[in-house]
């Protein structure tokens, strides 16, 4: 295994943002950087073993820093919405920035995917880590942040994230990249897609969890067998106009725990690749980039605590307390369809 870098931009205090590449013998490769802990490449084979890049991104490492779309981030304290930007821990109320409207997304605006984080070589990848401060985005607890991307012989990604803190904290993160198998950048819309989930979680037209999961069979959503993404994707459905597509939670588990199960399977007929998705998170968030610039040119399969944890008790909970070790782990396995199926 490989690992290589170079700086190729830096940030307006001066710092230097580095791309780095973690190559395998086969000759596939990802590629990384310390501004927001992003993959932002993924250099694997088609069927007839022609090697292209099947994340979408930017050319230029310094189009990161003006991102807008997390691509590829490692994103956090908290994946996705928080209701109101508030939370209470031990009667104790937090006011989170409100970069959603009234609610927070994402961390809000300081995310992990606007930091730079410190780095160092592992066997066969890279660790990135961070240090968020008490009160950072209004979040409770210093908190140190671990993300290992490692790549292995058989073409598998695996990203593990931990965390500790010394306040009791909510944590919920992800990786926020944006998969196109056919490796052109055209639609998503043949791309075949399976989510072993029967249930999805409802939301309002803000994508606020409602608390109800609604049961996917006889929907656009049911994705319990393989299907093409863009055979429901333009239906006539309120959840789909709000979202401009996919952009819902699957429940995998729930509650949480170290079990992995798989959260999905994505097929590109054209140039043979599969992905496969592994995690021991609870919850896959489908996010089809409906808003993004390239609309439904990129799925994002986004591992992660359900949305707006804070506010409904009967979702497996991610408040991190001190002493213990929030850590999860999700594995993108890329490889060929079988002829069978093709």
């Amino acid at each position: 295994m490989k690992a290589t870098y170079n700086v190729e931009a830096y940030t307006s205090s001066g710092r230097p943002v580095l791309r780095f590449k973690v190559e395998n013998t086969s000759g596939a490769y990802i590629e990384l950087t310390n501004w927001g802990a992003r993959w932002i490449a993924a250099a694997m084979p088609d069927a007839d073993g022609v090697t292209a890049n099947v994340l979408m991104g930017y050319k230029e490492l310094s189009d990161y820093l003006n991102d807008t779309y997390y691509m590829g981030a490692t994103v956090g304290r908290f994946a996705n919405r928080i209701a109101n930007a508030s939370f209470t821990i031990d009667g104790e109320s937090y006011h989170l920035e409100n970069n959603d409207g009234e609610n927070t997304n994402h961390g809000g605006y300081s995310g992990f995917h606007n930091k730079i984080w410190q780095w160092e070589n592992l066997p066969d990848g890279i660790r990135f880590r961070l240090f968020s401060p008490d009160g950072e985005g209004g979040y409770p607890g210093n908190v140190c942040v671990i993300a290992d991307y490692r790549l292995n012989e058989v073409n598998e990604v695996s990203i593990r994230h931990c965390a500790v803190t010394d306040r009791a904290t909510y944590i919920n993160i992800t990786n926020h990249a944006y998969f196109n198998l056919s490796g052109t950048g055209k639609k998503i819309t043949e791309h075949c897609l399976q989510i072993p989930a029967d249930r999805i979680l409802d939301t309002t037209s803000g994508f606020i969890p409602t608390g109800e999961k609604v049961k996917v069979a006889g929907t656009p959503f049911d994705f319990t067998f393989p299907k093409p993404i863009g055979k429901d994707l333009y239906a006539d459905h309120r959840q789909l106009a709000w979202n401009k597509g996919y952009n819902h939670c699957y429940i995998l588990k729930e509650e949480a725990s170290s079990e992995m199960v798989q959260a999905a399977s994505l097929y590109e007929s054209v140039s043979g690749r599969r992905l496969t998705v592994q995690t021991d998170l609870p919850g896959v968030l489908l996010y089809t980039a409906g808003y993004y610039e390239q609309p439904d040119t990129a799925v994002c399969l986004e591992t992660q605590f359900y949305p707006d944890t804070p506010s409904h008790t009967d979702f497996p909970s991610c408040l991190l307390q001190p002493g213990t070790v929030y850590e999860h782990h999700t594995v993108f396995g890329f490889g060929i369809m079988n002829l069978n199926n093709k």
